[in-house]
């Protein structure tokens, strides 16, 4: 939003942001209400299980977690390439990445896109659906590195997406066979 010109904000700037402020949790109820009760229930269960990975990631060894995960292949390996799922499988992964994804912007820290699909690929698992997690990196405009994670499910681009330009796939982790 623009200044205005003592450094504070313009009315303009103000306007929006009180008009943002006071209908966003008014929007988020509204949504929450009309997405039915079976979205409904798997928010507090994302929410639980992007604070988990959160509590994982920071603590745990990356060695540790990432030999739960499965293994890590490389790009192009025929593993990468999942079964055909039913369309309930797909169904379900559409709501879990919604869910994780929604809920990802109300927490109280960053819920950053490695924590969101270790998230979902716990949700799904739990519910017997397989998922790929992959990982890549690559330079951000201002040429710095950066990483990024996404999850794929049942044919479902679950969570991570859109993946940036500058990002190459560098593996990905399929469940243990």
């Amino acid at each position: 939003m623009a200044d205005g010109p003592r450094g504070g904000r313009s009315a303009v700037g103000r306007l929006a942001l009180g008009t943002m402020m006071g209908s966003h949790p008014l929007r988020r109820a509204r949504t929450l209400v009309s997405i039915g009760w079976a979205r409904q229930r798997l928010v507090p269960e994302a929410a639980l299980a992007l604070l988990v990975a959160r509590i994982r990631l920071l603590a745990v060894p990356f060695p540790k977690l990432a030999a739960r995960w499965g293994s890590l292949i490389p790009v192009g390996d025929p593993r990468l390439t999942m079964p055909e799922a039913s369309t309930d499988a797909a169904e379900l992964a559409r709501a879990i990445g919604w869910a994780v994804t929604a809920t990802a912007s109300v927490m109280p820290f960053k819920a950053m896109c490695i924590q969101q699909a270790v998230a979902a690929r716990g949700m799904l698992a739990q519910r017997g659906v397989a998922s790929v997690l992959h990982y890549g990196a690559g330079r951000d405009e201002t040429g710095a590195l950066v990483a990024h994670a996404w999850l794929d499910a049942a044919g479902v681009k679950v969570t991570g997406y859109p993946i940036a330009s500058g990002i190459a796939e560098i593996g990905a982790f399929v469940p243990p066979q």
